[in-house]
């Protein structure tokens, strides 16, 4: 897994609050391959969601360049950029964005119906809907609503919901901002134990050095740049996350 599937280069992004021009990131450049767990870290206001915004092409640099999935962004227009969301990034939200009158399982499932050129039909899109659903340990809730379900339980139906699509990327904004700690911490493990299955990448952004540590390649940022860029070796952690997931 060593191609590099997002890559940053020299990038600036400038927000203008009415006259007053704000610098969120500052020569940004940096690497992500396939199949890395990323942590991007940082305190509140160092460009951690607008480099997730980049790279969710729901934004676009003020200058550089950004490629996503071998397509840099600046060259794509609304539509483009909309599939390239679609078929190729998952999103996790902290407020989990789940849809309160559907079940666990049509919650999941929303985003391969809402895909007119799905091939999949309709029992393999059951069958892999169930086994996302079984992947986060909520086999026997898959009628429940979210009403129904604590914080950590919503937040393993918004994975499975985020990789539904089978992306390449899935990113993850403060995932665990509203759990408490230990149920935080369990919502880091399963994400990097789906990491480890599907080959999906992930990245995501926190602001605790807790919670950091739990990835293989750490990104940290301070006034918009780039203060420590360096990965970790994945062998000598998944050994003891294969067991704290079980227990998940």
């Amino acid at each position: 897994m060593s191609d590099v599937i997002i890559s940053l280069e020299k990038v600036k992004k400038v927000y203008f609050l009415d006259t007053v021009e704000v610098d969120a990131l500052k020569d940004i450049s940096l690497n992500i391959r396939a199949g890395d767990f990323v942590s991007i870290a940082g305190p509140s206001g160092s460009g951690k969601t607008t480099i997730l915004n980049l790279i969710g092409c729901v934004d676009k640099p003020t200058s550089g360049t950004v490629i996503v999935h071998g397509k840099n962004t600046s060259d794509l227009d609304d539509d483009s950029l909309t599939e390239l969301r679609h078929k190729s990034i998952g999103f996790i939200f902290q407020t989990f964005n789940l849809i309160p009158v559907l079940n666990i399982r049509e919650n999941v499932e929303l985003p391969l119906l809402l895909d007119n050129q799905s091939s999949e039909r309709k029992a393999e899109r059951k069958d892999w809907v169930d086994y996302l659903v079984e992947s986060v340990g909520l086999k026997d809730r898959m009628l429940h609503k979210p009403a129904e379900l604590s914080g950590g339980q919503r937040q393993r139906i918004a994975i499975a919901r985020a990789l539904v699509m089978k992306p390449a990327i899935v990113l993850a904004d403060e995932p665990t901002a509203n759990l408490d700690s230990a149920t935080g911490e369990g919502i880091l493990r399963l994400m990097h134990h789906m990491n480890e299955t599907f080959g999906t990448t992930f990245i995501f952004s926190t602001h605790d050095p807790e919670i950091v540590e739990e990835a293989d390649h750490i990104i940290r940022l301070k006034d918009g740049r780039i203060v420590e860029d360096r990965r970790r070796n994945k062998v000598s952690t998944r050994i003891s996350r294969a067991a704290e997931v079980e227990s998940l």
